[in-house]
């Protein structure tokens, strides 16, 4: 594959430019979209760059299309991905349980907008739930949470790699703020920061017969026996628990004597570390623990923060309706610390909105 970045730089990208490098960068051969804000550029600035690097493009007649022929590229051994946001995302929850169901390596950066419905085309973390537990499967997904444009590109690679990997789909979930803005990062090639890119390869029409020189693919979404289908349920659950331990990132600070936990994920998560600086320069023992995969959870990582710190209180900060909140309820069942919320859907939090919640909790 030719290379894309050459050396290693500095550079200044709104995040959905930063989006479209990093998927050139990791080796991405075809990206399939529908427009919707905010995620347009990553579809713009892809039909600009790609034809430079022998890459395809297709813009499909809807979401659900793009999703479905992301599930056909990938079989046909095609590194392939998608991009979309809110009302994008809901209808492309059918060809990504497809990829759940079939154990297909697909990729889709998601850059949240408002909601419900339309809402609006600017900003929210309202697609947690969506991405983590969207469709009627068991939400056996790798859903990474950014929350700087450098990690926008770090991510977006390592994608790819877990996606390929472990067959699992795989969402990295930005925002539209992340999406619009830009912010310097540095830019590379993946091998000259050690990282070995995952080689796709075709899921059908492999050399052999079935049964003589290789076994069936068994790439499956429906089953005529409920039995088959509980089986395959629970083969899947069984690999996603084994490898879970190998993907789960988190970030924690100031947590080993910390009277209260702030638990926040994706931008959020930079006005949280400021308030626990603010709040430490202030002598109240604030500590800052974020998820970044959001699936699978770091949940004995989380419940290790409570534990050692003996906190008192949990605030969690996000821009949803308790999306991140009942989230973490269910991961970490049984923990007795009171949990409070900051729940500012739709809009921006900042430290100063973080701060005044902590000095009221306390």
């Amino acid at each position: 594959m030719q290379a894309t970045i050459g050396e290693s730089k500095k550079a200044f990208m709104t995040g959905n430019e930063i989006v479209t490098w990093a998927a050139l960068a990791a080796g991405a051969e075809v990206m399939f979209g529908y427009p919707i804000t905010p995620q347009n550029e990553v579809m713009h600035y892809w039909t600009r760059l790609a034809p430079k690097y022998g890459r395809e493009f297709l813009q499909t007649e809807d979401e659900i299309s793009a999703g479905f022929t992301v599930c056909g590229a990938v079989q046909a051994g095609k590194k392939a991905f998608t991009a979309t946001a809110g009302p994008g995302n809901v209808l492309m929850q059918e060809p990504f349980g497809m990829a759940e169901a079939m154990r297909l390596p697909l990729v889709a950066i998601i850059q949240q907008r408002g909601g419900p419905s339309s809402g609006t085309v600017v900003y929210s973390q309202q697609e947690v739930t969506l991405t983590t537990f969207g469709g009627n499967g068991e939400g056996n997904r790798m859903v990474y949470s950014t929350a700087t444009h450098q990690e926008i590109f770090d991510y977006v690679i390592k994608g790819f790699n877990v996606a390929w990997k472990y067959r699992f789909p795989t969402f990295i979930l930005g925002d539209g703020y992340q999406a619009k803005m830009r912010e310097p990062l540095t830019i590379y090639e993946p091998q000259d920061r050690g990282i070995e890119m995952v080689s796709p390869y075709p899921l059908i029409g492999k050399a052999g017969s079935i049964g003589v020189d290789r076994e069936a693919e068994h790439l499956c979404n429906i089953y005529s026996l409920e039995e088959e289908l509980y089986d395959v349920v629970l083969q899947h659950a069984e690999d996603y628990e084994r490898i879970a331990p190998e993907i789960i990132e988190y970030e924690e600070k100031e947590c080993e004597d910390a009277d209260i936990l702030i638990i926040s994920h994706g931008v959020v998560s930079r006005a949280a570390d400021d308030a626990v600086k603010a709040l430490r320069a202030q002598g109240i023992k604030a500590g800052y623990f974020r998820p970044i995969t959001l699936r699978p959870f770091p949940q004995q990582q989380l419940r290790d923060a409570i534990a050692k710190s003996g906190a008192k209180k949990m605030l969690v900060a996000e821009s949803a309706y308790g999306q991140l909140y009942r989230l973490i309820r269910q991961e970490i069942y049984g923990e007795t610390i009171p949990i409070e919320g900051l729940f500012m859907p739709g809009v921006g939090i900042i430290d100063y909105d973080i701060m005044n919640k902590v000095k009221s909790i306390l």
